[in-house]
């Protein structure tokens, strides 16, 4: 885990407090009244575009973690004594192979901390080639390739023409000058720091994505702030449409009410790891880190939720970590009605039971979504962390890398049971001859469509749809007539009308 100072923390609220918060380019703009839904699959990980609901809930559902966690492990003399995600996960289709980014604590080969490498061909099974490209201190073979960097968000950009620059990373530079820097490489290996000063304002903690559906990339900083009685951490929005200019980082993410008075349900899970006695006036929430899955609809984010509930002894905060769920439009506003963990937490005894962090990105392959996490049997203020000595380091306690995955889009579902239940989705444009559903269907359940116009009257030309199944991508069939009336709809305001029984209802989506 990087340097996390209080002193650090001090300098950079002061620089929070001043700096003026800027408006986005979106936020200035009037926003249209009117939703087109185009072709894009629509998720119901919030209630934008519900226009009502009668006896159906909308529930969150945990990754299933990989049966074989944890998938890494610090087995390498120049690995040290623990492994952390702190970087990326991507798939390379042209090269067949899944390739990561990883992070170790110091070492006495690399005593900045370091960046390494490993590939698989399943994302499974992992390899540590001894391809490193940064000079041990011995002058042993490794696979790092950074150090004195950490937090490698990765990204290939197949679109870059020059070769260089093929690869680009988003990182936090470890070694002095600290700060949040900008990387390209031609290969993933070799790694050559492009901006001399920090790109944006930041502590410690950055990760960052390119999302293709807003054709931009977008960097979450840690900024400080004085938030509900305490300097806290929390998280802000840096974007970019070229990877050299960026806009100044300004809040996004920060600890609310909601957010506090759930912090002695978490503290009260880690009980039994927890190195100091609670002090109820420096018990709070904050932001550690932030994952991504840039959605063509939304961005999904994982935020990693630090729960304190002390001083520790070395300087720093006791606690432990969750990653959560949230979803925006805007990359602004953003969506958290479900504050529980959506990686389930480790039990008593079990790798992941302390602290869990996720990848800088999730990403689709095959028909699931992927999202890498470490995960620690300790919390922030474990000796183990700040000393070597007598700590249990590499004995009683360890910190590996494992798998999260869900089925393709299926993070919250809109649920009804055996009685039956109703939604109805906001006046929406669409383009597509035929609407599919991300649905599951029980014993008996089944989902019926209604078309409505947009004062809510159903429109008598297209006939009823329905669905039953379980499928992520499923037509929905029309119960009688034919489809021409609901194909001439296409670019008018309709609503749909879902009438649900035992069964979940997850996304739907116009397509050709």
């Amino acid at each position: 885990m990087p340097i996390d100072y209080l002193t650090c923390s001090v300098i950079l609220l002061i620089t929070s407090v001043l700096q003026t918060e800027l408006l986005s380019a979106e936020e200035m703009q009037i926003n249209n009244s009117i939703y087109n839904a185009g072709n894009r699959v629509q998720l119901f990980v919030d209630q934008d575009l519900v226009s009502s609901f009668k006896n159906v809930s909308f529930n969150l559902h945990e990754g299933v973690k990989h049966p074989d966690n944890p998938l890494l492990k610090a087995e390498e003399p120049f690995e040290g004594w623990k492994l952390q995600i702190y970087g990326t996960v991507l798939f390379d289709k042209e090269e067949d192979i899944f390739k990561m980014w990883y992070f170790s604590d110091a070492t006495d080969e690399f005593p900045h901390f370091s960046t390494h490498y490993a590939t698989s061909t399943d994302g499974i099974h992992w390899k540590k080639p001894l391809v490193g490209t940064v000079k041990a201190k011995s002058g042993a073979k490794h696979n790092a390739v950074l150090n004195g960097y950490l937090l490698a968000s990765v990204m290939k950009d197949n679109q870059e023409s020059n070769p260089a620059k093929r690869y680009k990373m988003i990182c936090w530079r470890q070694k002095p000058a600290h700060g949040a820097h900008l990387m390209v490489s031609p290969d993933g290996l070799n790694w050559t720091q492009v901006n001399e000063k920090p790109f944006c304002r930041s502590s410690d903690v950055i990760t960052g994505h390119y999302d293709p559906y807003r054709k931009e990339y977008i960097a979450f900083p840690k900024l400080v702030t004085n938030n509900r009685g305490h300097i806290r951490r929390c998280f802000g929005l840096s974007t970019s449409k070229n990877f050299s200019d960026w806009t100044p980082s300004r809040p996004i993410f920060k600890a609310d009410a909601r957010d506090d008075y759930g912090a002695m349900g978490r503290i009260e899970s880690a009980r039994h790891l927890l190195d100091v006695e609670d002090d109820q006036k420096l018990v709070r929430t904050e932001f550690y880190g932030i994952s991504a899955y840039p959605h063509e609809s939304c961005t999904i984010a994982f935020p990693w939720i630090f729960t304190i509930n002390n001083n520790a002894r070395y300087g720093n905060h006791e606690g432990p970590m969750e990653v959560q769920f949230a979803s925006s439009r805007d990359l602004t506003r953003w969506d958290r009605s479900f504050r529980k963990p959506i990686i389930p937490r480790g039990k008593k005894g079990e790798w992941d039971e302390g602290i869990q962090i996720g990848a800088s990105t999730a990403f689709e392959y095959g028909d699931e979504i992927r999202l890498y996490y470490s995960g620690a049997n300790y919390t922030h203020g474990t000796p183990c962390l700040y000393r070597e000595k007598n700590t249990g380091r590499k004995t009683k306690y360890t910190c590996n890398i494992g798998l999260v995955s869900w089925k393709k889009d299926r993070f919250v579902s809109v649920d009804a049971n055996e009685n039956g239940g109703v939604l109805t989705t906001v006046p929406i444009k669409f383009s597509g001859k035929h609407l599919y559903l991300n649905a599951k269907t029980f014993k008996q359940g089944s989902i019926y469509v209604d078309v409505l116009d947009a004062s809510g009257n159903r429109i008598p030309d297209v006939p009823r749809m329905s669905f039953t199944g379980d499928d992520i991508r499923g037509k929905v069939q029309f119960t009688s007539g034919n489809s021409e009336g609901f194909s001439s709809l296409q670019d008018k305001l309709i609503s749909l009308k879902f009438h649900l029984k035992n069964c979940e209802l997850y996304s739907y989506g116009f397509h050709d």
